[in-house]
């Protein structure tokens, strides 16, 4: 799978896990120098609390198109150092 924005691959992996129609790709998949860590946090009553990355590429950015969720809750273990996307980041195969 690649996670790709503004032409460019964000992150590519074999490896995703699928949770509520949502790739979440491995973090060492993902082009860290294309993060900027935001100040937005949300919560998920089952996953907990996320925080935010603003994608930088190539001079544009898109605030808060990548996800992820420091410390999940026992029920999304699974998603623990790893990253989705959304807000226009295309996932394809």
């Amino acid at each position: 799978m690649k996670a790709i924005w503004n032409n460019q691959v964000i992150a590519e992996s074999s490896n995703t896990i699928v949770v509520e129609n949502n790739h979440y790709f491995p973090k060492d998949s993902v082009k860290p120098e294309l993060l900027q860590e935001s100040s937005t946090h949300t919560t998920c009553p089952w996953k907990g609390k996320a925080s935010y990355f603003t994608l930088d590429v190539d001079g544009k950015q898109n605030p808060d198109a990548a996800w992820y969720y420091p410390e999940p809750k026992a029920a999304a273990s699974q998603i623990a150092n790893y990253i989705a996307f959304w807000k226009g980041v295309k996932i394809t195969d």
